[in-house]
């Protein structure tokens, strides 16, 4: 929907009728590696960053937090940027999937090593945001469900309540940042289109008007939601196993 600018349903019924249902898991195998190293490092290092930033407390300021999610997001993004840009090249080609060795061969043919980086400062842009607003939004949200429900922090129910909150804010607030990073890793091997990323935001909104940086909200949202809520959950749930304190 980011490429095409076409509807949900058109998307999903033109991709079925021309490759097939096997094509919405094309760049599944880009998509392992990419989650293997950027979500590991922007979970798993967001406790202790926040703890050694002195906002481990349910009293700190949602700053703090927010600070910390960033961090990790940042650093995780960078590690995961060139799994990233072949996903999302994987994912945009129209027809019979390109073998692995193929697209990545090609990409280092075109541009080298930098290919693999096109797009990383809207990346970093965006996992900060998206983590920020993931683990702070998450952090805090813990605090107000339990007040509200009376359940513990622990309680998998304030978990649960509380990652799905986190999960439709994050979709608000990072929507723009991924519509503008997929226009950018999605440029020919071959070709620039854009002069990075304040000339491509500027070009989207120019050729599709400020909404449009918001295309895609209903799948990135059905996308969001249940990933950060079994990432939550399973994160809480390895803390506690390993000893370390929950969020």
């Amino acid at each position: 929907m980011q490429v095409t600018g076409d509807s949900l349903g058109l998307v999903v019924g033109n991709t079925m009728k021309k490759e097939g249902a096997a094509a919405f898991w094309k760049g599944i195998a880009f998509a392992w590696f990419r989650e293997g190293s950027y979500a590991s490092i922007k979970l798993g290092a967001y406790a202790p960053v926040r703890d050694a930033m002195g906002a481990n407390k349910p009293e700190s300021p949602f700053y703090l937090k927010f600070a910390a999610g960033a961090i990790t997001g940042g650093v995780g993004s960078v590690v995961g940027n060139p799994f990233d840009v072949m996903k999302t090249l994987a994912q945009a080609n129209k027809g019979s999937a390109i073998p692995m060795t193929e697209l990545v061969g090609g990409m280092y043919r075109d541009q080298g090593m930098a290919g693999f980086y096109r797009g990383v400062g809207a990346n970093i842009a965006r996992a900060c945001v998206l983590n920020a607003t993931k683990m702070g939004v998450y952090d805090i949200s813990k605090g107000y469900v339990s007040d509200l429900s009376g359940w513990g922090r622990k309680d998998l129910r304030t978990t649960f309540c509380s990652a799905t909150l986190s999960g439709l804010f994050m979709t608000i607030t990072v929507s723009p940042f991924d519509r503008i990073r997929t226009s950018l890793m999605n440029q020919p091997t071959d070709a620039k289109l854009y002069d990075g990323f304040v000339d491509c935001a500027l070009k989207t909104i120019k050729e599709g008007g400020v909404t449009s940086l918001w295309r895609g909200f209903i799948p990135i949202w059905a996308r969001f939601a249940p990933t950060a809520t079994i990432q939550l959950i399973t994160l809480e749930y390895l803390y506690d196993t390993f000893g370390y304190a929950r969020i």
